[in-house]
């Protein structure tokens, strides 16, 4: 998820989760023993943004920021941790001689708030690192939704209008719970369309995904793996008719729209993880086994065989991960590939960029 609308529900759930605001002949009468509530909802957005600081992993190399990204810092057994060091850094910024105690409590929320919130998307969280590095994902929510944000934003706002008052939080809250739990059951609704997909195909061993896709919650791409064959197809779960094609010269929304088709008209791609050319299998399965590829393996969902490019200066192999192919969005996503020149055996690790060219690792 992306990291604004994760720092949105840190502010919203401190707000949610802050004590009933005293009166004004109270707060008179002693001072308050907490956090002022604007303090309160100003950490817990803080602390919701603060996992997605292992950006800094870039400045390593794409591939620690590949293994390591969602790791250490959104880990439940790393939480009490980072809450104390965060409690500690603030307290004594902030000279509070009342040490750590005020502040531990909005951290912890802040920071599971957000891991929770990468848990519902496909991308996965490593929840038990650094004893696992097991990727935990729900899958039902795509990394950025638009109407996520909108409820969260609509529980602040409501929180900013009643300010006494923690109930918009909470109702916020309760509608964003709401609308996880949709999405989860039109997920179930994708995954039982590729069961009987794959059932009246007459496929034997397979597995069947369904990924949660842009602009809404009846948008999924279903995923049929059998064998070295992907079969694929990008449906809306409450769309009566096709809509026409999307052109170049459309909006983002019409383009992001217009290639989810609905169940009855369904068109299932069929996909070769390593090609349909026996010369090029060969050489994709080699490549695709080096120990060069390694994270990727770990990492990809539905690996395959992007292109291949032969002759001077080298022979490069190209590698994507299918579940990042999203209808009207040309972006390339996490492309890697091993490159050798001619008259040469050892392979060497490259990343295909958005311009075509390519970065050595």
């Amino acid at each position: 998820m992306d990291t604004l609308t994760h720092a949105l529900s840190g502010a919203l759930l401190a707000r949610a989760t802050a004590k009933a605001t005293p009166s004004r002949a109270d707060r008179t009468a002693r001072p308050a023993p907490g956090l002022r509530l604007r303090t309160r909802v100003g950490l817990g957005f803080l602390a919701a943004a603060f996992p997605d600081t292992d950006i800094v992993l870039t400045w390593v190399s794409p591939i620690t920021y590949i293994t390591q990204h969602r790791g250490l810092t959104h880990s439940w057994l790393m939480l009490p941790l980072w809450s104390l060091l965060l409690a500690w850094v603030l307290s004594r910024l902030r000279r509070d001689p009342r040490g750590v105690r005020p502040y531990l409590g909005v951290l912890a929320l802040g920071i599971g708030i957000h891991i929770l919130g990468d848990w519902i998307t496909s991308f996965g969280t490593m929840m038990l690192a650094p004893l696992s590095n097991h990727r935990f994902a729900l899958g039902t929510t795509f990394i950025i939704d638009l109407l996520f944000t909108g409820i969260i934003l609509a529980g602040l706002l409501g929180s900013m209008l009643w300010r006494a008052s923690r109930l918009p939080a909470l109702a916020g809250l309760a509608i964003l719970c709401g609308y996880v739990a949709l999405q989860w059951v039109q997920q179930q609704r994708a995954l039982a369309f590729g069961e009987q997909y794959a059932q009246a195909q007459g496929l034997a061993d397979y597995q069947v995904a369904a990924l949660p896709r842009p602009l809404s919650p009846f948008n999924w791409s279903v995923y049929v793996t059998a064998g070295e064959r992907y079969r694929v197809a990008h449906v809306n779960l409450r769309r009566a008719k096709t809509p026409p094609p999307a052109a170049t010269y459309d909006s983002i929304i019409r383009r992001l729209s217009a290639g989810y088709r609905p169940l009855h008209d369904a068109q299932w791609q069929v996909i070769e993880r390593f090609g349909t050319v026996e010369a090029e299998r060969n050489l994709a399965r080699e490549a695709w086994s080096h120990s060069e590829l390694g994270f990727y393996r770990w990492f990809a969902a539905f690996p395959m065989l992007d292109h291949i490019e032969r002759g001077n200066p080298a022979t490069c192999v190209w590698f994507r991960d299918a579940r990042f192919d999203i209808p009207g969005r040309d972006t390339r996503l996490f492309h890697y590939g091993l490159c050798r020149k001619p008259g040469e055996a050892a392979w060497h690790l490259y990343k295909l960029n958005n311009d075509g060219s390519k970065s050595a690792i």
